[in-house]
């Protein structure tokens, strides 16, 4: 059954105040509280739910529907911006990734890096590393296209910077960009007539990030963009280079 306003209303509020009263307890604690637990409970539930379904773009439904059950909680916890371990908290950024719920999911990621938090042990990666291998996997095979890449994948770029990952998870990254930059994805190439085509400024983008990408993993499949976007510019007038 639906909850009505003021159900929405007081699961935000409670959830803020026993993030506060968490974090007042010890900053570097875990999450508690009994709207805690009724969330951590219904996840549980919901995770034996999703374990039943074998087909992935079903799970991913059943994700989109069982997410707004959540997000009061989750609009709590980001008010108090407590920073307490919470794997509700955490399995929700990686459920708002999977269904490509791309803003909502920077805005959850930008708080669980901040205060460090931790993934669930089954997900075996740091939040950095999963935001850049979901984000930039969703750019490479054009489920994140054109300017709304860019921009997605700029923020997962100024989030993760000076963080920890894996150079391979990085690179993933700046090939997601310059992708992105060239019109490309891992199912439409450009043609040498479309390279000619581009504008400069995105050649520029392009070419940078893909070799920083080789620079990072050498096999991660850029080289031939990154010939063909430097033969490109060695056709244009110097005057034309960025200032």
């Amino acid at each position: 059954m639906p909850k009505t306003p003021a159900q929405r209303h007081m699961a935000r509020v409670l959830a803020q105040q026993e993030a506060e009263r968490a974090a007042a307890a010890d900053p570097f604690g875990a999450a508690s509280g009994t709207q805690h637990e009724l969330m951590l409970a219904q996840l549980h539930a919901h995770m034996r739910q999703l374990k039943e379904i074998q087909a992935t773009e079903k799970k991913v439904e059943a994700k989109r529907k069982l997410l707004p059950e959540y997000m009061e909680y989750l609009d709590g916890v980001l008010e108090a911006d407590a920073g307490v371990q919470d794997p509700v908290v955490t399995t929700m950024l990686v459920w708002l990734l999977d269904v490509g719920d791309w803003m909502q999911a920077l805005d959850l990621a930008a708080y669980c890096l901040r205060h460090g938090l931790q993934l669930p042990d089954r997900f075996n990666r740091n939040v950095p590393t999963l935001l850049l291998d979901e984000v930039s996997e969703a750019a490479l095979k054009n489920q994140l296209q054109g300017v709304d890449a860019l921009v997605v994948l700029a923020k997962v770029d100024e989030l993760t910077r000076e963080l920890d990952a894996h150079d391979q998870a990085r690179a993933k990254l700046h090939k997601a960009i310059g992708w992105a930059a060239m019109g490309k994805t891992s199912t439409q190439d450009l043609n040498a007539d479309e390279i000619k085509q581009l504008e400069l400024d995105k050649v520029h983008i392009a070419l940078e990030h893909l070799q920083r990408a080789m620079a990072l993993n050498d096999k991660v499949g850029v080289k031939k963009d990154v010939d063909r976007l430097a033969a490109r510019l060695k056709k244009e007038p110097a005057d034309q280079a960025p200032n």
